[in-house]
């Protein structure tokens, strides 16, 4: 089952295509005045007012729909994905007449994540028509389209069930990019694992289905970009068993996975200058009679040996492994940037909550930076200290270093990243996500289920990076 096919919601104008006034809100009354007086009536009628993201179909003469008003305010993005689904299921031409601080691509990106429906038992959900938004090819933003399916990858494998997105299934999630954006792929599995990445054969070894460290490599200028995943395809937790309620959607803890492929697949697809290298680490944290143990000490590819403080807290032994390799591979220069997304701590949502993944970086600037975009881009990433004072805690190992330190079960988040730390060093420019990739509720734009979080403020942040260095 393919997880490129996506909706776009697009569709070329027409002389059907129905005009859909995009209104800010400070501009209503002037909206309002350029009406006929039939249409003033009908929305003061229906008690129409300015307020972002209301929307109201106009009668023409006869009383059919001759248009429709959508409001706009902070928040272009979501207003218009709001209409996008409960508008008359027609072809829609935006008039931004009274929008001159809208453009078009957030029209189009607003738009096309409110496609995303996943029911795959549902035929009719699948089939649902939906209104379309009617551009012309040559106002079709390459960048909104790139970020829309980057958006869905991450989405679909996010959602997909772990007896489907196994760490199998997410090897053929990779090679399936790959091969639409001819991208180099490479897997490291069965016996030429425990050598290569020691601590993600152990994580992985009791599933039934094996370990595996996935790698794409594309593009040949511009700056060297790195982004590692987490791809645990499901979570019990380990010897440290999850109580049911928790374990229930662990197959999102591939969600680091599915985020680097969508923003992988949208940088190629965007044909962003880099060159791209994309590490995953994926393996099942399952039970058997080869799970590891608390207080295991487990060797690491960067040959740390590290002493198992919780098996649920295997995510950080997966990624060691992959940061390790992401900057000690000759055949690859030290990145420009290497971003890690990962589902890693609950601390982490018990600090910013669940629609805000939590952000760590070397770099301040990096960090302002990123914070900056994200709040532009309503697509927010917040920044928590890699607190140096905290990072004795790692060391209270009785016979390595502790994956989980000794903080008496405070500040998760951070011992977390200074963990990872431990591994890509101060000085790179590394930043680390801590996402939910889950939205707990719908909202215009977010359904419930799998969602991409940061996703498109590190696309801006790479492109950032890319055009800087042309």
């Amino acid at each position: 089952m393919t997880i490129l096919s996506c909706r776009t919601g697009l569709t070329p104008f027409s002389e059907d295509s129905l005009t859909l006034f995009v209104v800010e809100e400070h501009q209503f009354e002037a909206f309002m005045a350029a009406r006929s007086e039939q249409q003033q009536q009908w929305m003061t009628a229906n008690s129409f007012t300015a307020k972002p993201g209301r929307h109201i179909c106009l009668p023409d003469q006869s009383g059919e729909i001759a248009g429709a008003v959508v409001i706009t305010g902070q928040a272009t993005l979501w207003d218009i994905a709001g209409a996008a689904t409960a508008l008359p299921i027609k072809s829609w031409a935006p008039d931004l007449s009274f929008a001159p601080e809208t453009d078009l691509s957030t029209l189009q990106l607003g738009w096309g994540l409110a496609q995303y429906r996943y029911a795959p038992h549902k035929q009719d959900d699948r089939d649902k028509k939906l209104p379309l938004l009617a551009l012309d090819e040559t106002q079709i933003s390459t960048d909104s389209s790139a970020l829309v399916l980057g958006t869905h990858i991450s989405r679909e494998m996010v959602n997909r069930p772990a007896n489907q997105m196994t760490p199998e299934g997410i090897e053929a999630a990779a090679r399936e990019v790959a091969e639409a954006c001819s991208a180099e792929i490479k897997v490291v599995s069965g016996a030429a694992l425990p050598d290569y990445a020691p601590a993600l054969h152990i994580v992985g070894r009791a599933a039934e289905i094996g370990p595996r460290m996935i790698e794409l490599n594309w593009g040949d200028s511009g700056p060297a970009i790195t982004l590692v995943g987490k791809g645990i395809s499901f979570d019990s937790g380990g010897l440290d068993i999850k109580p049911s309620k928790a374990m229930e959607i662990m197959k999102k803890d591939m969600g680091g996975a599915a985020h680097v492929l969508g923003i992988a697949a949208a940088l190629m697809t965007a044909g962003v200058a880099c060159r791209l290298r994309v590490l995953i680490a994926a393996a099942e944290n399952a039970i058997s009679a080869q799970s590891m143990r608390p207080l295991d000490v487990i060797d690491t590819a960067a040959g740390i040996a590290v002493e198992v403080g919780n098996t649920d807290a295997e995510g950080r032994l997966v990624l060691a492994d992959a940061l390790y390799h992401a900057l000690q591979d000759e055949t690859h220069p030290e990145p420009a940037f290497l971003l890690d997304f990962a589902t890693l701590t609950g601390a982490a949502r018990i600090a910013l909550g669940t629609e805000c993944p939590a952000l760590f970086c070397n770099q301040p600037e990096t960090g302002q930076t990123l914070m900056a975009l994200g709040a532009e881009l309503h697509d927010p990433v917040w920044q928590l200290p890699l607190f140096d004072a905290y990072d004795r805690y790692l060391d209270s190992g009785q016979a390595g270093l502790s994956s989980t330190g000794n903080a008496g079960g405070y500040g998760g988040a951070i011992t977390a990243a200074l963990f990872l730390r431990r591994f890509t060093g101060r000085t790179v420019n590394w930043a680390h996500i801590d996402v939910m990739a889950w939205n707990l509720s719908a909202q215009p734009g977010r359904p419930k289920g799998g969602e991409a979080m940061g996703l498109r403020t590190s696309f801006a942040y790479i492109k950032k990076l890319a055009d800087a260095a042309q």
